[in-house]
């Protein structure tokens, strides 16, 4: 098989399976908000061709795209003037093929406490500092911080920080000031770092090409291959009887074609895949 033909196909395969990927960004970077705040939320995206939009989960609907009834669009961002309530949920951004990133959960609190805490993943071994945040000044006031239920501690300035977190911190958090109230609770993930296996540092080689395509693209390129491969084969065998077929004013007796039930199957298949 041509070298080029094969590279060619291997092209068209990465080119069809890819996606692109977008990063979900809040600002103010917290997961609870309290109500009529604004909000405004980004794709950072690595290529803007793939028309990247905003889409929410909430109690007011499935599956909306920002200006559907919620939000300004501005390109791959959506902002919200005034939240409420019923703007909690979940947020993504989502493309035009339908690649996803990952989901952010906001929450808007119609109390007076909201719990400040990351709203991205944070990474093993970082720090997280957590703020208990009053809606009317002075918020620097003692608080109880909770995780799954449980009291943690109580600080005096409403400030707790998790120093080098591990996946054990992960889990669902609050607080709380006697004199305002309770915060809605909220999850914060942990990334586990991936260390090396080994403590002397190695030279690592390149990665295939091929470790980036997903398991349904290699599936498919093979069969390509196979299918490619075997009507390749079968065009030569036809082409050697032709060319060695006897020449001359006297008309030879036919030379034996090919077994069709071998070859009409594989012209078949390939049609099918090829659409030919």
């Amino acid at each position: 098989m041509d070298v080029t033909s094969l590279l060619w196909l291997l092209f068209l395969m990465l080119l069809c399976c890819s996606t692109n990927q977008a990063r979900l960004t809040v600002s103010p970077s917290r997961s609870q908000l309290f109500e009529e705040e604004s909000v405004s939320l980004s794709c950072e995206e690595d290529d803007s061709s793939a028309g990247w939009t905003l889409r929410r989960n909430t109690t007011r609907g499935q599956m909306r795209r920002c200006g559907d009834g919620w939000g300004k669009p501005a390109g791959s961002s959506c902002s919200i003037t005034y939240v409420i309530t019923l703007d909690s949920g979940v947020y993504w951004c989502e493309s035009r093929e339908g690649s996803t990133s990952s989901i952010i959960n906001i929450t808007v609190s119609g109390g007076s406490v909201i719990l400040q805490s990351p709203v991205l993943p944070v990474m093993e071994g970082h720090d997280v500092i957590l703020h208990c945040q009053t809606k009317s000044p002075p918020s620097k006031l003692p608080a109880d911080f909770y995780k799954d239920g449980s009291l943690i501690r109580t600080e005096p300035t409403g400030h707790m920080t998790i120093h080098h977190v591990t996946k054990s911190d992960e889990g669902l958090y609050k607080c709380n000031i006697s004199s305002h109230g309770e915060s809605p609770p909220s999850w914060i993930s942990v990334t586990a770092l991936v260390l090396p296996t080994s403590g002397a540092p190695t030279q690592t080689s390149p990665p295939s090409p091929l470790a980036f395509v997903p398991t349904e693209c290699v599936f498919i390129l093979v069969l390509h291959l196979v299918v490619f491969c075997v009507y390749f084969i079968c065009l030569l065998l036809m082409v050697s009887s032709y060319r060695h077929r006897p020449t001359g004013t006297v008309f030879p007796t036919q030379p034996k074609p090919l077994n069709s039930d071998l070859i009409n199957p594989v012209l078949t298949a390939f049609s099918s895949v090829y659409n030919i």
